[in-house]
């Protein structure tokens, strides 16, 4: 891994010092067709299921492009690295990716791959082998008739999917869980954290919020589940620093030891650092500046719901420096309000 990269200046210098994420979008394609999917800002798996003429951006990137793209960006600052897609598996590059990845310490930076655990019990075996800190399964449904109602009848198999989390979970360094609040779940909610302490995982669950690509129709308060986890929390606490929507976090007993569960609650309200004060969707803003994804097609975006953002990374794709020199530009740029 390169160790002579400058630091990122400017917007980005600053992005690094709050513990810099970037999330890498290895391709826009899912089985799956969520309803809520926006595939931060691709074409959501949904509208090419329901009409191929509308296809999202080619790939314009190798495995190699993306390696060295992560090595500069781990080495100037960033701090978490998450493999995305659509469905990162389905990705022809996740396998020379994941292997390439280079042995690093954790509290340097962490890698992390969020799956809807489809393929697990197929790719665990080279899965386990790689320099990958964590896996994070998507687990927004616990039957088959969940998995239709919120993937619009594309067929899944939550037996298939628990085989997958409970094979990880003895060959991956840390295995969790996230779900997706909505109606199509409220009443799987309680079996799913029963769940998740039987296995011992940690578990994040998500208010549904609004977006350009995702019109509520019932949103599903997180209030009575919070309340629920109070009452069987050794601890809890409430998170309003940084970026993005207040958080409560509660430590709660499991079957493999006190695990976590984090609930994210839009009634805490949400929480930027600054750098979006010039931008004009800033009353609509969910999240705020807190994640860089660069994906397939070869742009990267300092937001996940400004695809107008993006910039072309494929010019420094050999050219480490310039990659970086570029972003630090690109970030100050964005944070002055001039993009």
């Amino acid at each position: 891994m390169p160790t002579d990269l400058p630091m990122l200046v400017g917007g980005a210098g600053d992005f690094a010092r709050r513990g810099g994420q970037l999330r890498v979008s290895l391709t826009p394609r899912c089985q799956l067709g969520c309803w809520f999917c926006h595939n931060e800002g691709e074409i959501p798996p949904r509208i090419t299921h329901h009409d191929r003429t509308i296809q999202p951006r080619r790939r314009a990137l190798d495995a190699a492009d993306f390696l060295s793209a992560i090595n500069a960006m781990t080495s100037a600052g960033i701090r978490r690295v998450f493999f995305t897609g659509g469905e990162p598996l389905l990705s022809p590059l996740a396998r020379p990716i994941l292997e390439g990845l280079p042995a690093h310490d954790r509290s340097d930076y962490t890698t992390t791959l969020i799956t809807n655990g489809l393929t697990l019990t197929k790719d665990l075996d080279w899965l386990a082998a790689t320099a990958l800190d964590r896996i994070k399964v998507s687990l927004h449904y616990f039957s088959d008739a969940s998995i239709a109602a919120i993937a619009e009848g594309k067929p899944g198999d939550i037996a298939r999917i628990k085989a997958g989390i409970e094979a990880a979970i003895d060959a991956i360094p840390v295995v969790e869980l996230n779900l997706l609040l909505q109606e199509q779940n409220a009443h799987e909610v309680m079996d799913i954290i029963a769940y998740a302490r039987e296995m011992g995982t940690g578990l994040q669950i998500i208010e549904l919020v609004d977006t350009d690509h995702n019109q509520l129709s019932v949103k599903v308060p997180s209030g009575g589940i919070s309340a629920y986890l109070r009452s069987i929390a050794t601890h809890g606490e409430v998170i309003t620093s940084g970026t993005g929507q207040g958080r409560r976090v509660f430590t709660v007993p499991g079957a493999r030891g006190d695990m976590t569960i984090e609930v994210i609650d839009a009634s805490l309200g949400r929480h930027h650092v600054g750098q979006c004060k010039r931008c004009p969707k800033q009353e609509q803003c969910i999240e705020g500046f807190w994640a860089l994804r660069l994906d397939s097609a070869g742009e990267l975006s300092p937001c996940l719901l400004r695809p107008d953002l993006r910039m072309d990374v494929t010019p420094y794709a050999h050219d480490p420096a310039g990659l970086l020199a570029a972003i630090s530009a690109h970030l100050d740029a964005f944070t002055e309000g001039t993009l």
